[in-house]
């Protein structure tokens, strides 16, 4: 049986011109004579590589071949898998579990056709298994990182701990007396420091923005934001809460002692030549102090508008507004809707070693090589609007106001604008129109906005489909609701190691951008509702948000579900 397998082998290398037919047969006499498997005595002596050997056999075979450089030998955090195939069985026999779906468990390995380990793995798991295929080097890789991670956890919840000195937070905490030397000491202790690098590296791994850990009365919680929706996590034990809060502050150098008021902090994290930028907050509970992460990972960021989601026609109006020598161009969004970024994918593209580009932030998240940036301190008296006046006088050409907050900064913004210096800026509003009115409420007048807006761009941040594993599907009529969708088929979510079993991978920006022209500016100076300047906008040629995300489901970059959820039709 097994003769006759390794011939088959050397044919499907050979019919793929990897190797010769003398080569196979110096193969086989090495393999009769060492003994072991023909695939790995061609690795061995040089005559295929590794990658090109599982390659060509799970093509004959149909079995998929997932390698680690893809990010496809990652297995979904969520199913205790390291439970179902133990750490010893995993490393002896080379097997890594990824995923588990109903009674299946997709399963890597470097032999496919071993029936006796699929045999024994079947009767270990209970389930079915759904072979792929791998080399040795990446899966030795895999599992000594899966297995490493599931080991450090598990050493830090199960740290002995004295119970009497660090105990489960009660609902009235806040009155009761801590040895702050006994907590520091706890902290520092090597499973706390273990435990908080690997939430910490996980999240990054992962691609989070944001870090939650909540405790509550009989438990904690451990949650990720990633592509702006919530994952809870396994969490560690409840009686770890204070130790990490601990470490984490001790790390972003915050007062332990003060637990009745929020406190704000920061550190860097070095990751694999990566330098990752942390903001720490932490909010007093009924349960105790409750901590968020905040993940600024520069090295992740792309900002380059060409790839931010924009639609062509957009960047043509966009760009032509950022090189006008004057006035103003608002970003409007919520909180988390890529402002920040599109703002600095502006920048980038017009700085220029002639241009005086300053910029006030709170704070300052990207570093840009080439722009002074000013990150604002309220607490000595340095704000938006007493650093935009000293702005004024240090010759800028463009300038970059982190946000409009009130009417002085509103105020100093239009006038900048309308004295030859290009002003950008972020408002929160729902929609493009709706930034005048905006303004307008603020307190600035209208005849200061008519001669002094360019345009304003309103976005969102929606979901994209992974693309190793999305659907089609023709949706039903109901589903599609008042949705006009031209595309006979869509795409759906469906889940797959690749992207964690989620279903989507990253995010897009939608968005409308409206010129202000002519008519808009009238519209401006008479006071005009939104509702009339939307309307005006729309026949120039401005394109709505649910219209964009609808395009953006035709194209089959992301669903019907996240597009119904990021946009509102009014």
């Amino acid at each position: 049986m097994y003769k006759e397998r390794y011939l088959r082998l050397g044919e499907i290398l050979i019919k793929e011109k990897l190797i010769t037919e003398s080569q196979l047969e110096k193969a086989i006499m090495l393999q009769k004579q060492e003994g072991g498997r023909l695939g790995e005595i061609l690795v061995r002596i040089g005559m295929v590589k590794e990658e090109q050997l599982v390659t060509v056999l799970g093509k004959q075979l149909g079995i998929p071949y997932f390698s680690l450089g893809t990010g496809m030998l990652r297995p979904a955090s969520d199913q205790s898998l390291e439970k179902l195939v133990a750490n010893d069985f995993a490393m002896k026999n080379l097997v890594l579990p990824l995923s588990r779906t109903m009674n299946s468990l997709t399963v890597a390995m470097i032999d496919p056709l071993d029936l006796i380990l699929i045999d024994n793995l079947k009767k270990l798991t209970g389930c079915e298994i759904n072979p792929v295929i791998t080399t040795r080097a990446d899966i030795i890789k895999a599992v000594e990182e899966f297995y490493g991670k599931s080991a450090m956890l598990k050493d830090a919840v199960d740290a002995s701990y004295d119970v009497e000195s660090i105990t489960p937070v009660p609902a009235d905490y806040a009155d009761e007396e801590l040895s702050l030397d006994k907590l520091i000491a706890k902290a520092e202790e090597a499973p706390v420091i273990k435990l908080v690098d690997l939430i910490i590296r996980q999240a990054i791994h992962e691609r989070a923005s944001d870090i939650h850990i909540e405790p509550f009365k009989d438990r904690m919680s451990l949650r990720y934001r990633i592509d702006g929706k919530l994952h809870e996590v396994s969490p560690p034990a409840n009686h770890l809460i204070l130790p990490i809060i601990s470490r984490i502050k001790i790390l972003a150098k915050l007062d332990i002692a003060e637990k009745r008021l929020p406190q704000d902090g920061a550190f860097l994290v070095k990751m694999e030549n990566n330098v990752v930028d942390l903001r720490i907050s932490t909010v007093p509970t009924i349960y105790g102090e409750k901590i968020v992460l905040r993940i600024l990972n520069r090295g992740q960021v792309i900002l380059d508008l060409n790839q931010l989601g924009f639609e062509a026609s957009q960047l043509e109006i966009i760009r032509k507004m950022i090189t006008a020598p004057y006035g103003l161009v608002f970003v409007t969004g919520p909180t988390g809707s890529g402002k920040t970024t599109t703002l600095y994918s502006i920048l980038n593209e017009i700085k220029n070693p002639t241009k005086n580009i300053i910029t006030i932030e709170d704070p300052v998240e990207y570093k840009l090589d080439g722009i002074n940036q000013v990150q604002i301190k309220p607490d000595i008296g340095l704000t938006f609007s007493s650093a935009l006046r000293s702005f004024l006088r240090q010759d800028p050409d463009i300038m970059l106001v982190g946000e409009v907050r009130d009417l002085e900064t509103a105020e100093i913004c239009v006038r900048s604008a309308l004295t030859g210096h290009l002003v950008l800026s972020t408002l929160h509003t729902n929609n493009a129109a709706s930034a005048i009115n905006r303004l307008t409420d603020i307190g600035v007048e209208s005849y200061l906005i008519t001669p002094s807006l360019l345009c304003v761009v309103a976005q969102r941040l929606i979901r994209k489909l992974c693309s190793f594993c999305k659907e089609a599907y023709e949706p039903a009529s109901a589903q599609l609701g008042n949705l006009k969708i031209k595309a006979d088929l869509i795409y759906r979510a469906k889940g797959c190691p690749k992207c964690n079993n989620i279903g989507y991978s990253g995010r897009t920006c939608i968005s409308e951008v409206m010129r202000v022209d002519t008519d808009i500016r009238m519209m401006i100076a008479e006071k005009s509702s939104y509702q009339r300047i939307e309307e005006a906008a729309r026949k120039a040629g401005m394109v709505s948000l649910r219209d964009i995300a609808v395009k953006k489901v035709e194209d089959g970059i992301t669903s019907i579900e996240e597009a119904l959820s990021a946009t509102l039709e009014l």
